[in-house]
């Protein structure tokens, strides 16, 4: 059980986020964030450094791009235990990410609210399931949260343990992640099978 001392927080429901932040800074950790987020989390008192400090690159492409960066995801993806994966990072200057919290842009309330194609592709998330699933794949060492009904479940646990999570926990976490990005995936195939395609220009 190895403490978490660096997060990443991106949310779209930004429901308890600044109060879990601040949890997070009281117990030694990290906290990296983008755009509103950040914004949020600063105004709340709460130490916060954006993601563009990290990877060296602002948010691009109206936000299409923040965080898909190997300075991220090396974070997240590699194995603490394989000696081999800690000489990559380390040669490359990339440091551990060891909890990730993100939903995901509400796709299916812009479609309900009669958006049209773009609008509607434009609120298609890239980089929050890219997120979700690097950080679910390697549960072993990483705790991602999707839901904000789990902040609390999270902090409990890092104050009995001494900043870690149990394996059970990080396990149970990651599966919600993958439910919901299936859920996610199949919202956004069964709309693009209603709607006609494009005419070209």
């Amino acid at each position: 059980m190895i403490p978490i001392r660096r997060a990443l927080i991106s949310v779209t429901d930004k429901t308890g986020v600044a109060d879990f932040a601040r949890a997070l800074r009281e117990m030694g950790v990290e906290i990296i964030s983008t755009g509103g987020t950040a914004r949020v989390i600063r105004e709340a008192g709460v130490e916060v450094i954006d993601v563009s400090e990290v990877t060296g690159f602002p948010e691009m492409l109206d936000g299409r791009v923040k965080t898909l960066h190997p300075k991220i995801h090396g974070g997240l993806l590699y194995l603490r235990d394989k000696e081999d994966h800690v000489r990559q990072i380390q040669e490359q200057g990339i440091k551990p990410i060891d909890l990730v919290a993100v939903n995901l842009y509400a796709f299916e309330k812009t479609v309900a609210s009669g958006a049209d194609l773009d609008t509607a592709i434009e609120n298609i998330d890239i980089g929050g399931p890219t997120l979700l699933r690097a950080a679910a794949k390697n549960f072993r060492y990483v705790t991602v949260i999707v839901d904000p009904a789990d902040y609390e479940r999270v902090l409990a646990e890092m104050r009995e343990h001494g900043g870690a999570t149990t394996l059970r926990t990080r396990f149970e976490l990651a599966r919600k992640v993958f439910e919901t990005t299936a859920r996610y995936d199949r919202a956004i195939a069964d709309y693009l099978s209603r709607v006609p395609p494009p005419e070209e220009t």
